[in-house]
């Protein structure tokens, strides 16, 4: 197979019906480590608005159980993108995460944003340090599984097009994005999980380098100091040089989710169901 053959393949696809096969090809076969990527800043980028990171901060889940909600979000994500939201192991994913969910008060708008993150923080991403930009059909297709997944989530007034979606976005962030102190828990936790991969002695660097990766209202947002003036270009040159290498990589055989990867919380294997915090196990078992 050729370098650009599962992208003319993508632009054969049709975005409404096809979207769940799109997902799969652009995010298991084309950009598996640079999905992953955005879609840790697309997370850290909710913890930035005061309604979402005070209840994430008050379940104490983020202090206590990083990895654990890290690697549970991912999963569940991964499974959807692997293998849709109709059947199998992705519409258990999803029942899943409607199940955690239950268990909390969240507002509509709180929902919407972080639906749209899924969207347009890997399409930013990609677009700024991938092999290759995204088509048309990748984004949109991302939009439309979005969407549906999101339908499935019962959030209403989801925008009617990418482009209105997108405008949402960026209007709810102008909006949102300050300073709370649960922000800067929740985030500090992160962070703080981020640097635990590495070992001690980079911690200082590992620290500044995530403040490299955010922008100016994400920052402020957390209450971060501003990071070491050389890093953030460093960071840009590297990413981009990484696309600009793997650009010359011969095409993937196999795909490469999140749930091929050997995980910290569950090295021996998970089950779906089994997936979220403890408490809520607890109560089903009774």
């Amino acid at each position: 197979m050729r370098r650009f053959a599962r992208l003319r393949e993508i632009q054969q696809l049709d975005p409404v019906r096809d979207h769940v096969r799109i997902q799969h090809l652009s995010t298991g076969y084309e950009f598996p480590w640079d999905t992953v990527r955005a879609l840790e800043i697309a997370l850290y980028r909710t913890y930035c608005v005061p309604s979402i990171s005070a209840l994430l901060d008050r379940t104490g889940e983020f202090r206590h159980r990083t990895q654990q909600r890290y690697d549970d979000t991912s999963l569940i994500v991964a499974e959807m993108c692997k293998s849709g939201y109709e059947s199998g192991r992705g519409r258990e994913a999803l029942e899943r995460m409607n199940f955690i969910h239950g268990h909390f008060r969240i507002s509509n708008e709180d929902y919407l944003y972080v639906l749209s993150t899924f969207i347009y923080e890997p399409i930013r991403w990609i677009d700024k340090f991938g092999w290759r930009k995204l088509c048309e059909q990748e984004k949109l297709g991302a939009y439309y599984f979005w969407r549906e997944v999101g339908m499935r989530m019962g959030i209403k007034d989801i925008p009617p097009t990418f482009e209105a979606f997108e405008q949402f976005n960026l209007n709810y962030e102008r909006d949102k994005f300050r300073f709370a102190e649960t922000n800067q828990r929740v985030g500090a936790a992160t962070r703080d999980l981020f640097a635990s991969w590495f070992p001690r002695l980079f911690t200082p660097m590992v620290r500044h380098g995530i403040y490299a990766m955010l922008d100016e209202p994400m920052l402020q947002a957390f209450g971060f100091p501003r990071p070491w003036p050389f890093l953030p270009s460093l960071a840009r040159f590297a990413l981009k040089l990484r696309g600009k290498v793997v650009r010359f990589f011969p095409p993937r055989k196999k795909p490469h989710f999140f749930t091929d990867i050997r995980n910290r919380t569950y090295p021996h294997g998970y089950e779906i169901s089994k997936l979220g915090p403890p408490r809520l196990r607890k109560a089903e078992a009774v």
